[in-house]
């Protein structure tokens, strides 16, 4: 593909995140007396803004912001490096960052996302990492990658990618006029995909230089 400008989803499509944050908000929601969920319904949490998701398992706007504190307070603490990469993720990042310029976009407060790939020492791949806020103000992916689009000055939208694995990765592109790409190896499977309007998808994180640098 032509496309040099890569902007890469965190969760799901760089790391397996799950248990740092099935942990954190387990312990966000047993601070508040609440019922814990099911492994199902905290896979739901992966990807999108976690306000959002506190919302739709019912909390009010008072509710969900508390519980994000705690989860915040958790994931700091131990959550946050309670993660694995994908296999093949580092191999793809260094090839791939040698003929294009690459760019995180991701719905966790940008704090943590810059602390993570100091962790995973994946930050030297990435010429701009982009994410949340911490006041929920800049939250959805697509006003993250529109702020990141801003922030890197790119002109020519047709010359860059959204990857990610998630419906708001796709929604996100599409909302600022950018091609969307699935990786089928994350938290969204290819029907989630597909309904937001994906049409080019990888198996696997090794074929994303097959499929930018082939």
């Amino acid at each position: 593909m032509k496309q040099n400008h890569l902007f890469f989803d965190l969760d799901g499509t760089i790391i397996n995140s799950q248990k740092g944050i099935f942990s954190s908000i387990r312990y966000a929601l047993q601070k508040m007396n609440l019922s814990d969920l099911s492994d199902e319904e905290l896979l739901s949490f992966i990807g999108p803004p976690l306000l959002t998701s506190f919302k739709k398992i019912g909390m009010d706007e008072e509710q969900a912001n508390k519980a994000v504190v705690f989860y915040r307070e958790h994931y700091q603490q131990s959550g946050m490096f309670e993660i694995t990469p994908y296999e093949g993720i580092e191999e793809a990042l260094t090839k791939l960052a040698k003929e294009k310029q690459l760019y995180l976009a991701t719905s966790k407060p940008e704090v943590f996302a810059k602390a993570i790939l100091d962790f995973l020492d994946y930050t030297q791949y990435f010429t701009g990492i982009y994410g949340a806020d911490l006041d929920n103000k800049r939250s959805e992916k697509a006003a993250v990658l529109a702020y990141g689009l801003e922030s890197t000055g790119l002109k020519d939208k047709s010359t860059a990618v959204m990857i990610g694995d998630r419906e708001n990765d796709i929604l996100g592109g599409k909302a600022n006029n950018i091609l969307p790409v699935g990786v089928l190896y994350g938290f969204g499977d290819q029907a989630e995909l597909k309904a937001a309007g994906c049409e080019i998808f990888v198996e696997l994180p090794k074929d994303l230089i097959n499929l930018f640098n082939g």
